[in-house]
């Protein structure tokens, strides 16, 4: 198993609402290699679920290319999305109860997860799961006794068990405490690192995203910022665009003009003062 690769260009995603069109992503432009551990940001409303949504086929773009591995997510009909998802594609949705049946055990819970994968496809052991999420001393316990974390690393572990190339996960660390927020986040890093899996993982969390690789942050259904390495870095769009950071944009209001020059490899960018502007 390989992790997939994610890829989008101008993807739109629009949604009906009190009679109006709402855009909640207005060409998003990403890239994510095979393998690699990323989390997206933003604010409440950004775009970032629906982002999440729509790399999971359960979500339909409005426009543009959204490419997981080989998979053109756009052109997908039903069957073929269900298809994918049974088997290349996992995702833990947001609060660990909507992703397992209350009356099953941590190890049926798999079992029943691995009903879905197409035929053929070989699966791993339900205990082994269980394993490297950090419950193999929990497969036959009942939910009700185990901790909040320990029902969001099932959830985890039923996201994973047909080996997908991909794993979603909606803010898997949402209403943990810090122990049991370390402890999933901990398990994605190391399905990430001993599968080769591609994790992407939603989280509103500025401590959650402060420990993972590579960021993206959304807001206003745009590319606003990427993080590598706990650097923030502006990302300029392929229509010239550049989003600036919430800091520099609070000193340049709407409407300002702004001179850019370039000198010796430098870009500078000089507000240009009303008075200066009447002139």
């Amino acid at each position: 198993m390989s992790g997939l690769a994610i890829s989008t260009t101008g993807l739109v995603h629009i949604y009906r609402a009190h009679g109006h069109d709402v855009a909640a992503l207005s060409g998003i432009g990403i890239s994510v290699r095979p393998g690699e551990l990323v989390g997206l940001l933003g604010p409440s409303g950004a775009g970032k679920s629906t982002l999440l949504q729509l790399c999971g086929g359960l979500l339909t773009p409005s426009a543009g290319r959204l490419q997981i591995g080989e998979h053109n997510v756009a052109t997908m009909t039903e069957a073929e999305l269900d298809r994918m998802r049974s088997g290349d594609v996992g995702i833990v949705l947001q609060g660990a109860g909507r992703n397992l049946i209350p009356y099953l055990t941590p190890a049926e819970n798999i079992h029943y997860a691995q009903q879905a994968s197409p035929p053929g496809r070989e699966l791993p052991a339900a205990q082994e799961v269980l394993e490297l999420v950090g419950l193999g001393n929990h497969a036959e316990d009942e939910l009700s006794r185990l901790t909040p974390g320990q029902v969001q690393l099932c959830a985890v572990a039923v996201g994973i068990a047909t080996m997908p190339g991909l794993l979603l996960a909606d803010e898997p660390t949402s209403q943990l405490d810090h122990r049991a927020r370390d402890e999933v986040l901990a398990a994605l890093r190391t399905i990430n690192r001993e599968t080769g899996m591609t994790v992407l993982l939603v989280t509103h969390d500025p401590e959650v995203a402060a420990t993972l690789p590579r960021t993206i942050t959304i807001r206003d259904g745009r590319i606003a910022s990427e993080g590598r390495s706990g650097e923030e870095y502006a990302v300029v769009a392929v229509d010239g665009s550049l989003p600036l950071p919430p800091h520099v944009a609070e000193l340049l209001p709407a409407g300002t003009l702004v001179q850019v020059t370039t000198e010796n490899g430098e870009i500078r960018l000089t507000p240009v003062r009303q008075e200066e502007d009447d002139r």
